[in-house]
């Protein structure tokens, strides 16, 4: 192992120490890392290790800003929420005088995304306290819940506003001219079941791995680790898109940032058609839904009925709900009028074939569902064409907590030549890394040279495994169980 540390003596430079692994390239680096200062906060020169992982791959451990943010009282609405109107707002400041204690009225402005218009909302705070005074400010909390005020310790350094940080990034950049391995995605070992991204990782024997997109947590326990949008694994659609949201699409050694939509349609033997509402999801009433053998869970249980195919469409069961899977099978499942449907065009020993279409939505273009494809359902849109473009409204995350405040984020992004750039910036660690809002996310991503990027899954959620190790700091204080990940993977 070897190791160089050098300062350069332009005032933008940074402490750069570079770090080569065994089986790594020595000396060189991948992608080339903004000499610039960091883009959040006061603007000051980074702090940066670059570790060369593989041949085309390099992490950077990034380091910047200071923590100088105190704590404050934050009185919560009726809705629960920490912030509201104005006239919601001075209410509030009047219950607080009540209570003996004096409360600021704070006009807050969430900023304006490339789909939904800025928003005016105001706060509640109550005193102001150095970062080692945090106790106080507890107390002062504990007197105002006492009072029969609804309120928390608030950090200033996830609001959103003005902030010195720190910020503890780790940047993966892949560079597409010396890159030979490929990009997947991986549910794990079922759809419904949630995992590590290390376990994923492992299990293929990824090279570095990020977890991927939202996961549906609004349904039954047991099948949480759906997917909130499009994945594909090796050319199996497992989980149908949200028209228009953001996604990743790999293929091979290739990554394109792009919003799809998909089409899954039943056809029976007689020629009668159905659309297909859902892939390896829970099933509303009159909907038909497609589970796969990945989905590792039973069908529902709700008096429907199940149809099961095997591999060529002909129809080898029919049963009621609420079984398994066969191996090498597929299971169209339907109530109410899906399972009428059903009991009218698919008889056993008869065919339903189940047609699947994939569509690129920036290009028009259907895309097929080849064993090298795999796509990964993002969460909001953050740049595009070189320009900062945050999609917030059509990704259903537009609300002032996902866009103002900060948090971690697993972020992604592509380069003018192809290269890939996957970074993840922990957070809700007060004194240690504040985290990002999603503007900052896209500063962040425009000044590592992406020219499109995404926003992942975040909060606890974010996870980046380098070389079978978790090298961000979980914000939960260990790895959480997420849907999927993507994966990067050495030559075959």
């Amino acid at each position: 192992m070897s190791r160089r540390t050098i300062v350069a003596g332009l005032a933008m430079a940074a402490t750069f120490t570079v770090t080569t692994v065994p089986g790594a390239a020595a000396e060189q680096v991948a992608v080339k890392f903004p000499s610039a200062k960091f883009p959040l906060g006061p603007r000051s020169a980074p702090t940066k290790t670059m570790t060369a992982v593989a041949p085309g791959i390099d992490l950077y451990d990034v380091k910047a800003g200071s923590a100088t943010d105190g704590y404050t009282v934050t009185v919560l609405m009726p809705s629960g929420r920490d912030y509201g109107t104005r006239a919601t707002a001075e209410a509030r400041v009047a219950e607080v005088e009540a209570a003996g204690e004096t409360a600021s009225l704070q006009k807050v402005i969430r900023p304006q995304v490339a789909d939904a218009p800025a928003q005016e909302i105001y706060m509640v705070r109550v005193g102001l306290w150095s970062f080692k005074d945090k106790a106080e400010a507890d107390k002062t909390a504990k007197k105002l819940k006492e009072a029969g005020l609804k309120v928390k310790t608030d950090y200033l350094g996830d609001d959103g506003l003005k902030t010195t940080g720190p910020w503890n990034v780790k940047v993966v950049m892949i560079d597409a001219r010396t890159f030979r391995g490929s990009y997947a995605a991986s549910l794990g070992t079922s759809v419904a079941k949630r995992e590590t991204v290390s376990a994923m990782a492992k299990a293929q024997g990824a090279i570095a791995a990020i977890n991927g997109g939202f996961f549906n947590i609004h349904t039954a326990k047991e099948l949480r680790g759906e997917p909130v949008g499009a994945s594909v694994v090796a050319g199996r659609l497992l989980s149908e898109a949200v028209p228009g949201r953001s996604a990743v699409v790999l293929r091979g050694r290739t990554a394109r940032i792009t919003e799809l939509k998909s089409a899954v349609t039943a056809v029976s033997h007689d020629g009668a058609r159905a659309p297909v509402a859902g892939v390896n999801r829970a099933a509303a009433t009159d909907e038909l839904v497609l589970y796969t053998e990945e989905y590792g869970a039973k069908t529902p249980a709700n008096g429907g009925a199940d149809v099961v195919l095997d591999a060529a469409g002909k129809v080898v069961g029919v049963r009621a709900s609420g079984y398994a899977v066969p191996k090498g099978g597929r299971v169209l499942h339907g109530s109410g009028a899906a399972a009428d449907w059903l009991a009218e065009h698919a008889v056993e020993g008869g065919s339903v074939q189940v047609l699947t279409k994939l569509t690129d939505l920036r290009t028009g273009k259907t895309i097929k569902l080849t064993p090298d494809l795999h796509v990964v359902a993002g969460g909001v849109g953050l740049v595009r064409n070189g320009r900062t473009k945050i999609t917030a409204k059509r990704d259903g995350h537009d609300s002032v907590n996902m866009i103002l405040r900060r948090h971690p984020r697993t972020l992604l992004g592509t380069t003018r030549n192809g290269s890939l750039i996957l970074a993840t910036i922990d957070g809700r660690k007060p004194g240690i890394t504040v985290g990002a809002s999603f503007t900052e996310a896209a500063q962040l991503m425009r000044w590592l040279g992406a020219t499109q990027a995404i926003n992942l899954d975040g909060g606890g959620s974010t996870a980046m495994v380098v070389g079978k190790k978790v090298v961000n700091q979980p914000a939960d204080g260990r790895e959480r169980a997420v849907g999927d990940a993507l994966l990067v993977l050495p030559p075959r």
